[in-house]
């Protein structure tokens, strides 16, 4: 009979660990930012899954502990020594092989999801010369979005970052912007160049993070599934200004976005607003000779900026040409 006992409360226990583990790994989707692309629910349910887990093991592991604690401990006065308990073959070959397969468990459905992301690493970096090695970088779209998103063409967008700003090129229209632009459910192809120095691509709304090597065009592919206005910012620590180096990423229609084509298309190019070539500029004669510097790259001349200024007299107006103000 307490044989029986002891089965059913380990196993109400058991059952109640993994739904509390359960519903902390669903628990986890609030942490992040809004799922903005299909390649955001790859992201979140490799997290969720981890996050499960490791609920399940911590709960686990410390509720024995306590348990342990509370009733099992030594009678007061008591500093007799516990029993002689040996070795035990069957459960150090279970505690061992339990945490391998579980290594080995997440490793294979991380390297899943990284292969169906795409993203480039080193290696593929190295290999950058022999094409037959390469693959464009992309993850398939959510099962409820691939009907509409196959039938829809792929949106071709060139980006050029440098020291320090992000700029954007759609060949279709041959105009510039910094601001990303995108078609909502349009499978989007960029392809990727650094001027300078290693830099990171990452819109955290679209967990997307490809590395930019210098001199390099790298092919990155994603959809974006939810309208609204996102931010592209640098991953990788680029200088000085770094943390300046953002961007707007706005996803619309396919109507707003070929409107917002339409009348950058009929803007002149002028001089973007960059926050480290006018500082450069204005505090270049007070440097301390001797002290190293790092130039920034010339602000980007666009026909879609976001913000509105005159660098000079010359410089023509940058208008801006946003159709989502906050």
């Amino acid at each position: 009979m307490k044989k029986i006992q002891k089965v059913l409360i380990s196993s109400v226990t058991a059952i109640a660990l993994i739904a509390v583990s359960l519903w902390i790994g669903e628990w986890t989707y609030s942490w992040m930012p809004p799922q903005a692309a299909s390649e955001s629910h790859l992201v979140d349910e490799l997290f969720s899954f981890l996050i499960t887990l490791g609920a399940f093991i911590f709960i686990g592991v410390t509720g024995t502990l306590i348990y342990s604690a509370i009733f099992h401990r030594a009678e007061q006065h008591d500093t007799s020594d516990g029993p002689p308990i040996e070795g035990n073959i069957t459960l150090e070959i279970v505690w061992t092989a339990i945490p391998v397969l579980l290594v080995f468990w997440i490793a294979t459905y991380s390297y899943q999801i990284y292969q169906q992301m795409g993203i480039q690493g080193p290696m593929e970096a190295m290999h950058m010369h022999i094409p037959a090695l390469m693959k464009s970088a992309s993850a398939a779209p959510v099962k409820e979005d691939r009907e509409n998103v196959n039938v829809l063409p792929v949106e071709d967008i060139e980006v050029d970052a440098k020291q320090w700003a992000w700029v954007f090129r759609y060949p279709k229209t041959d105009t510039t912007s910094t601001e990303l632009h995108l078609p909502i459910n349009h499978r989007i192809r960029l392809t990727l160049h650094s001027e300078d120095v290693i830099h990171g691509f990452y819109i955290p709304a679209f967990r997307v993070k490809q590395d930019i090597i210098p001199n390099r065009n790298i092919d990155f592919e994603f959809t974006p599934i939810r309208t609204g206005k996102y931010q592209l910012t640098d991953s990788q620590f680029s200088g000085t200004y770094f943390a300046t180096m953002q961007a707007d990423v706005i996803v619309e229609s396919p109507e707003d976005y070929k409107t917002w084509q339409t009348e950058a298309a009929n803007h002149e190019p002028c001089i973007a607003n960059n926050q480290a070539a006018s500082e450069y500029a204005q505090e270049s004669k007070e440097l301390i000779k001797g002290w190293a510097t790092v130039v920034p790259a010339q602000a980007p001349i666009v026909n879609s900026n976001k913000v509105i200024r005159r660098l000079s007299d010359s410089a023509p107006l940058c208008a801006s040409t946003l159709l989502h103000e906050e």
